[in-house]
């Protein structure tokens, strides 16, 4: 079984491989996670495994950035790379009844998850939506910080601080502005220079209630995943419904789930709130759940869901918006 799971941090990260799973027979060594230690991890895989690279199978969690090199360099070097959802290991650790928890048995649960699940292999993101989703992070970090010091200059105006304090924000405000204009620039041209980026760009810009900044966003998704369906998109999105029923007694109002990014999520409401208004199909969801008694928030979310659908549609046909096709 040519199965490693991995429990990676910042400074190194502990392997076990499963050498024989009924019998619980194991092999673990440690490394730094650094150039030097991602070459030793692949040197002693083919050496105890007595494999070819492309038959070994490594298993980790998305933990931050501090998996991306490894998960880069063993892909590279043709290992079959596995990155697993934290949630997911979680869940299946208290599933196995799992109470100790070290870096050495958290790769152990890693490992026995390979083994006994199925997988979807990681595959790289292109490095135009490599470097499109690292320059909206940094952007939403600005605007972020610019809502921050929004809040403290409202505080220092109305409590009647010092003209040196007030000053202080402005300048920190004035600087944080110009930067979102420059952040945007680059972006808008990092777009520009990429044809199939600025085709998709003019095709989800096609659809009524979506702009820029979630274009931006729809782009970076449906590019650094493979999804086969729009269903599969808005779930990794958070955007649908999760029923909590059963029998007679319990029936608790539907909710949206909520899983993956709540950045994203929140930049999909105002444009729902826009479409609801100017977007045909849109609309008339939205006046049908209103009509079965549905409230206001929960037909946004179905509209926040349909646009993401709609979005998926244009991508995957390369065809502009229309009401009819859709």
């Amino acid at each position: 079984m040519n199965i490693i799971g991995i429990d990676i941090s910042k400074e190194k990260f502990d392997c076990v491989w499963i050498r024989d799973l009924e019998a619980n027979k194991v092999k673990s060594k440690v490394f730094k996670n650094c150039p030097d230690g991602h070459k030793s991890l692949l040197d002693w895989a083919v050496k105890n495994m007595g494999s070819e690279p492309q038959d070994i199978t490594v298993l980790m969690e998305a933990t931050g950035v501090y998996h991306e090199a490894l998960a880069y360099y063993l892909h590279n070097a043709t290992v079959r790379v596995a990155v697993l959802n934290p949630a997911r290991v979680r869940d299946y650790a208290k599933s196995l009844g799992s109470k100790t928890k070290n870096d050495k048995r958290d790769a152990m649960v890693i490992a026995r998850y390979g083994a006994t699940q199925s997988l979807a292999l990681w595959q790289p993101e292109p490095e135009s939506i490599r470097s499109l989703k690292a320059l909206l992070a940094r952007l939403d970090a600005v605007e972020k910080d610019i809502q921050r010091e929004g809040n403290r200059m409202e505080k220092a105006t109305v409590s009647g601080a010092s003209s040196v304090i007030i000053d202080s924000i402005q300048s920190v405000l004035d600087f944080m502005d110009e930067e979102k204009k420059r952040l945007n620039k680059i972006i808008n041209d990092h777009i520009d220079s990429d044809p199939i980026l600025k085709k998709d760009m003019a095709l989800l810009k096609s659809i009524p209630g979506v702009g820029d900044v979630v274009s931006r966003h729809m782009m970076a998704i449906y590019h650094s995943r493979n999804f086969q369906r729009a269903s599969q998109m808005a779930a990794y999105l958070g955007v649908v419904p999760i029923e909590y029923q059963s029998g007679s007694s319990i029936k608790g109002r539907p909710r949206l789930s909520k899983a993956g990014s709540s950045v994203v999520r929140a930049k999909l409401y105002l444009p729902a709130v826009v479409a609801t208004r100017h977007n045909p199909q849109a609309m008339a969801l939205y006046q049908r759940l209103l009509s079965r008694g549905k409230a206001k928030m929960a037909a946004i979310g179905a509209v926040m869901r349909k646009l993401v659908h709609m979005c998926f549609g244009v991508l995957k046909h390369q065809q502009a918006y229309s009401p009819q096709a859709a």
